[in-house]
């Protein structure tokens, strides 16, 4: 915590003179992810000029999520915000104080736009929540509600299926024995789990590739697009994006050691082929795709123990 003092939580809200819904947009849940800031940012100024007028509901936009990170320019300060977020009693990290500002916030609201970006190169894409399901794992009513607002974001990509794929991740770490805090089922709860828990939407749009100029402009467009779908602003609902392709994740892959390597520079979502290598362990062990299928969020950089990449396999949910 040492250097934080004077860091601060920043949120901006606004508020029409008509009933509706109550909507709010994150940017930099983690620090590096700089294209929703600068997106949120620009609607912000434009509202405040008055050259877009808030007509019903409100909108509370969070253009810094994670200061202490969007300071350092790196994904987290002492841990990453997007995983098992949940106030708590005892804060020992400097994601635990964002927790206990963040969570009361997402509660206040009916629906949740987290922007974010990816390592490397590849095509935009929503992450959905699970379909309507009355499960113990993650329970919902709002998937159509959801979806609808997924294919008015401006992008043709959609993947779900995060939270029972990290489930599953869990219950192998924990039959390897490892104790470590990626082992609960809990830390795969971020901002949009966490909203949905309290009966609201949320959708993360990941808008590009971290440093890719063209990322602010999709997080901008999609942005624009929620306030009119949700009825927000006083402009036609957008169209529903028609050409879609879905996509579900079925397996996390962790790395276990500094020394495991990809075979190539993967991007998310390019194609592996049952049987294909994807990486080798520290001790030479290969690591195969175990169907035709598409890889996602390849972290060459992750730390052992943590999601080295996802794999994933055709969806017709949307």
């Amino acid at each position: 915590m040492s250097g934080t003092e004077l860091l601060h939580f920043q949120s901006v809200s606004f508020t029409g003179l008509a009933p509706g819904v109550r909507l709010i947009v994150l940017g930099a849940v983690h620090g590096n992810e700089t294209c929703g800031t600068q997106a949120v940012r620009r609607v912000i100024a434009e509202i405040e000029s008055g050259r877009l007028g808030i007509a019903n509901g409100s909108v509370t936009f969070v253009p810094v999520t994670n200061p202490l990170a969007y300071a350092r320019h790196q994904r987290m300060g002492d841990r990453n915000l997007n995983r098992n977020l949940a106030p708590t009693a005892t804060p020992l990290e400097f994601e635990d104080h964002i927790a206990n500002w963040l969570c009361p916030l997402l509660a206040q609201h009916d629906a949740l736009l987290d922007l974010h970006s990816f390592h490397t190169a590849g095509e935009p894409f929503v992450m959905l929540g699970p379909q309507d399901n009355n499960g113990t794992l993650e329970p919902f009513a709002r998937a159509a509600e959801e979806t609808a607002l997924a294919l008015r974001l401006g992008v043709r990509r959609f993947v779900d299926g995060w939270l029972d794929t990290y489930a599953a991740g869990v219950a192998r770490r924990l039959a390897a024995g490892v104790s470590a805090r990626e082992a609960d089922v809990h830390y795969g709860v971020g901002t949009t789990e966490y909203m949905r828990a309290q009966g609201g939407i949320a959708l993360t749009l990941e808008c590009g590739q971290h440093d890719d100029p063209a990322a602010p402009a999709v997080a901008y467009r999609a942005l624009h697009n929620t306030l009119a779908h949700l009825g927000l602003t006083a402009v036609e609902d957008p169209a529903p994006v028609m050409a879609t392709e879905a996509l579900r994740l079925y397996q996390v892959i962790d790395r276990s050691h500094p020394d495991d390597t990809f075979a190539r520079g993967w991007s998310s979502f390019d194609h592996v082929h049952a049987g294909e290598m994807i990486g080798t362990r520290h001790d030479g062990t290969p690591v195969t795709a175990d169907r035709d299928g598409c890889i996602v969020f390849p972290n060459p950089g992750a730390l052992p123990g943590q999601e080295w990449f996802y794999l994933a396999s055709p969806s017709t949910r949307v």
